[in-house]
């Protein structure tokens, strides 16, 4: 595989603020059929060159998840109840539970991988993994995979 090819899963935070414009102006874009590239640009405050230098290799999580499968690992205090909420929250935004792995828990904490189904009736995927990321007991979610 090419350098060129890899794909790399990064939070918001850890990204240039150029990238997040230029995500913002391809929104403005998508969102307004009549706005040109040069008034996106404008409103966001970058130059038509770094738009178009990054058009193409960036695009929220989201965009091309539905009908995908996503596998992340939690490390979660051993509580009871606490699985049930992870896996609630995942029901409660539309995607479907492929595959549940928990290791026996070591120092009261439980390591879970988790596979979901990303459903085309499914809420944003990014706000149910913030959203199971901000529970208490969750201790951090990584994403191991996305096909």
């Amino acid at each position: 595989m090419k350098d060129d090819d890899k794909y790399f899963i990064v939070k918001k935070k850890a990204l240039p603020e150029v990238l997040l414009k230029v995500v913002e102006a391809k929104r403005i874009i998508e969102s307004q059929s009549k706005v040109r590239v040069q008034e996106a640009t404008d409103v966001v405050g970058i130059s038509r060159s770094s738009f178009y230098k990054y058009k193409d290799d960036i695009f929220p999580f989201h965009e091309n998840a539905r009908g995908k499968t996503i596998t992340f690992m939690l490390q979660m205090d051993d509580t009871p109840g606490l699985l049930s909420l992870v896996l609630n929250q995942v029901a409660k935004h539309g995607a479907n539970i492929l595959t549940i792995h928990q290791s026996i828990p070591v120092n009261k904490i439980a390591s879970l991988t988790l596979s979901v189904e990303i459903l085309p009736a499914s809420v944003d995927v990014t706000v149910m993994i913030d959203d199971i990321e901000h529970l208490e007991g969750i201790h951090s979610l990584k994403i191991l995979a996305r096909e």
